[in-house]
């Protein structure tokens, strides 16, 4: 055998011996960035991430999502590994055969709130029968309409859903082009913030915010999992102790004033970062609606997938290691 080609065969043999893990520490970390998370914001703009791969060599990737379904996007491709979303969505995710999992809880909040223009002669949930309502499906706006529509006795089909992202449904409100807009903040407390008002909230639709991963990211690159978890609970405690600081930062980032940013973060509650039985069970009341509207496949098995979903041991040992 050329001794060229016994090389060949005695470096592949070392890579195949080569556990996984040994590869954890290359290559480049991406993972994307949202305005709806505060805490991303805060985790990009310190650069501490940075800080901590260069250590390795690794650079540090960050792509912006406007929305639970393009995050998803992002994971599911592999352009991110890691991905911010509402608990729902990474449910229905998994669900729909996708290998997500969450990590790390960076929120909990009323997902939406049904918002009309200040002029609006829709005064009464009843009124809503017929009109044009933007929302972006797959997303906890969306799922927050479905759920107040049954909560009224109704469904989708009782009105005109427009699918636009967050943006878009808040500019179609503001010109007219839809009657009511399920919102997301920060774009919804501008909306309020320049009148606009609530025909519909619901605290008891309250939802946790999730930091997805892979599967194979979580079993393969467990430290740079817990890195990021480690970034996100720091985050966490930033906020916690610098609210004004905080509004400026997401103020700056989204180019919206800080009084809007102040209404935002009102809405969200910090307490709760590791993934538990509390964040499955404000999920089940929504499965079946999700069946209904045929968002979940079919053969999809919810109670394995409620069952499956967290890994909430790194999140759990971060918190307990950080705790003062």
């Amino acid at each position: 055998m050329p001794l060229s080609s016994w090389r060949r065969r005695l470096a592949a043999a070392l890579i195949a011996l080569t556990p996984l893990s040994a590869f954890s520490n290359t290559g480049e970390v991406s993972l994307d960035y949202a305005y709806y998370s505060p805490p991303s914001l805060v985790i990009r703009d310190q650069g501490w991430l940075e800080e901590h791969f260069a250590e390795q060599g690794r650079n540090v990737k960050w792509v912006l999502s406007r929305g639970s379904n393009n995050s998803l996007e992002f994971l599911n491709s592999g352009a991110t590994q890691f991905a911010l979303t509402s608990s729902i969505s990474a449910f229905i995710s998994r669900a729909n055969g996708q290998p997500v999992k969450t990590v790390y809880s960076y929120l909990w909040a009323e997902p939406s709130a049904l918002v009309v223009p200040e002029q609006s002669e829709i005064s009464d949930f009843e009124d809503i029968r017929g009109k044009r309502v933007a929302a972006t499906k797959g997303t906890d706006p969306y799922f927050f309409l479905l759920r107040a529509l049954e909560r009224h006795n109704l469904t989708s089909r009782d009105v005109r859903i427009v699918h636009l992202q967050h943006p878009e449904g808040r500019t179609a409100l503001e010109q007219g082009r839809v009657d009511i807009w399920a919102g997301l903040d920060p774009h919804m407390a501008a909306s309020e913030a320049a009148g606009a008002r609530f025909l519909y909230r619901n605290p008891d639709f309250g939802l946790a915010a999730f930091l997805n991963t892979s599967e194979r990211v979580l079993e393969s690159q467990p430290e740079t999992v817990e890195a990021v978890v480690n970034a996100y609970e720091r985050a966490r405690q930033w906020i916690i102790d610098h609210p004004d600081q905080t509004a400026e930062l997401v103020a700056r980032e989204t180019g919206l004033p800080e009084e809007v940013i102040r209404l935002q973060l009102a809405r969200y509650d910090f307490s709760r970062p590791v993934p538990g039985q509390a964040h499955l069970d404000a999920i089940r009341p929504v499965v079946p609606l999700l069946q209904a509207d045929n968002i979940l496949r079919s053969t999809a098995d919810t109670e394995g997938t409620l069952t499956s979903l967290l890994a909430a041991d790194i999140a759990q040992r971060v918190v307990e290691g950080q705790a003062p």
